[in-house]
């Protein structure tokens, strides 16, 4: 590193990350950080090069965790760092492109070495290497928290800083850093209550900032903005793939996503499409990280609560007093988005998340007269389930199940009707309703489930959505009531069970009122549960 281009191979023996590591003390006021900060290579853009990246630095990173304590480097580095960030928003406005190109390499040095800390050590631990004071020569409670200052400034950075050309990468990596520093969930078996993040996020200084978090990082979802174009700014060696802290901290996002969602229909791995937009991407995976974190002792969580309350913009309604962190957001352009991005599992966790919690949203898409656009995306992920990781196939079919609970889009789906669907391929449909389209990709997930990966869950799931359409069957395609038969048959043929005629034909019957069709799910269930 250094006011050269480095290489990674080079890092080992660089002059500046061997002082940075030392045994000496480096005060924040010498020149020696805007050496350590002067640096470019072209970053790492695949688990190869990022584990080559690890492989490379991990004499340093042993050296930095050892001396650390007696040095405080690491929180040296992080004052030259939040010091930085004060001028940032000035700095943006005068495109200083040196400026924010350096402020860009300390937090990459950050979030890099913050994943290693967490990694190695416990909570307490790391909390120690924040709190080091050179003056005294050891540690105090009694000084400022570096490590909720850090966080903090993440926030406002996320927030407050626009969005132009040379911050994209800075706005990615503040972003990933945030994420980065919420993994402490992965190194701890039983449920985080009392965790570091808990303290900061939920009671301390940043919790002001939580609907305007929320609120940024939807935005960033919803605009999709593309990285600029190499060459619009001096540190132009990150990819369009965002970068060395967007592969950190995707990684790391990885593995929170396997303990938000449920297991089943197989281990195929999602593949890793092309992004478009990074920024969007990093901002999805850390608002689904703040959504699903547990509850404190005494305290809700509140960007959870921000994400159930938020009102569309034309809803001129007062927020009641007991809702906290509420706020507003564009509807129109959030169901967009979503209809559009659903071929990324994370988009179809958001979307089950805001259909699940959010009632101003739920009731805002049934209400939408162009329900295809969202229903289409769902069903082809459905339909592709050998293709899909079982996360993905569980979202899509959780979210059929919700609207299906829903008597006016049962009634309206057979209205739609729909031309030239070329993704599927057992039959040409030229045109056929959503209702009979529906019911066709369902019954076909049932019956790979009953020959590939018999998940009594996903059968369950399935059935229940067929049970609520039930009562609202009219017009059904040729094809569709065929393949119903066709459907009655198998399972008379596998069980050989007469009362298992009933599961199936009770799809048939126009129940009247809400207890009939109560009573037809609640058999259904039963019956496929039942050994």
């Amino acid at each position: 590193m250094g006011s050269n281009s480095s290489r990674i191979g080079d890092l080992p023996k660089n002059e500046y990350l061997k002082k940075l590591s030392g045994t000496e003390f480096v005060s924040e006021n010498d020149p020696f950080w805007n050496q350590l900060l002067s640096f470019s290579f072209p970053a790492p853009t695949s688990s190869t090069d990022l584990k080559l990246l690890e492989e490379a630095t991990i004499s340093v990173c042993r050296s930095l965790v050892e001396n650390n304590p007696r040095t405080g480097n690491l929180g040296a580095l992080i004052k030259v760092f939040l010091s930085r960030t004060k001028e940032l928003k000035l700095s943006a406005e005068c495109r200083n492109h040196i400026f924010i190109w350096q402020t860009n390499n300390a937090l990459f040095i950050i979030c890099y070495l913050l994943k290693v800390f967490i990694c190695e050590m416990s909570e307490e631990e790391l909390q120690l290497h924040f709190t080091y004071e050179e003056k005294s020569g050891s540690y105090s409670s009694d000084s400022e928290d570096l490590l909720e200052e850090l966080v903090c400034c993440l926030m406002q950075l996320i927030t407050d800083i626009p969005l132009i050309d040379i911050t994209y990468e800075i706005s990615v990596e503040a972003i990933s850093t945030m994420v980065v520093f919420l993994s402490c969930q992965l190194y701890h078996k039983e449920v985080l209550r009392q965790s570091i993040s808990h303290k900061y996020l939920m009671r301390g200084r940043c919790l002001p900032y939580t609907s305007k978090l929320v609120k940024t990082l939807l935005y960033n979802f919803i605009r999709q903005e593309k990285p600029p174009p190499p060459g619009a700014h001096v540190f132009s060696q990150q990819s369009d793939g965002g970068g060395l802290l967007y592969g950190l901290a995707s990684g790391v996002a990885s593995g929170l996503w396997t303990v938000f969602t449920l297991g089943g229909v197989g281990s195929k791995a999602a593949s890793a499409p092309a992004l478009a937009s990074p920024l969007a991407n990093q901002s999805l995976l850390l608002l689904l990280v703040l959504a699903n974190l547990t509850d404190a002792a005494d305290a809700p969580n509140p960007y959870r609560q921000a994400i159930m309350s938020f009102k569309n913009t034309q809803d001129n309604s007062p927020f009641p007093s007991s809702i906290p962190h509420a706020f507003q957001i564009n509807f129109n352009s959030l169901y967009t988005t979503l209809c559009e991005q659903q071929t990324s599992d994370q988009a179809t966790l958001l979307l089950y998340t805001l259909l699940h919690q959010n009632s101003n949203i739920r009731t805002y898409m049934l209400a939408r007269t162009d329900m295809e656009n969202l229903v289409l995306p769902i069903l082809e992920i459905l339909y592709h389930v050998e293709e899909r990781n079982s996360h993905h196939v569980y979202m899509a079919l959780i979210i059929l199940l919700i609207l299906t609970e829903d008597d006016g889009f049962n009634r309206s789906i057979h209205e739609v009707i729909l031309k030239n669907i070329t993704w599927y391929s057992e039959r040409v449909l030229t045109e056929i309703s959503l209702g009979s389209l529906l019911i066709l990709v369902v019954i076909r997930t049932i019956q790979y489930n009953m020959t590939r990966t018999r998940d009594k869950y996903l059968h369950t799931n399935c059935l229940a959505a067929l049970a609520n359409m039930s009562a609202q069957f009219r017009s059904l395609h040729q094809y569709a009531a065929q393949r119903i038969i066709s459907f009655r048959l198998a399972f008379v043929e596998k069980w050989k069970i007469k009362r298992n005629i009933f599961v199936i034909f009770c799809f048939f019957i126009s129940a009247k009122g809400k207890t009939h069709r109560k009573l037809i799910k609640s058999y259904v269930l039963f019956m496929v549960t039942k050994p």
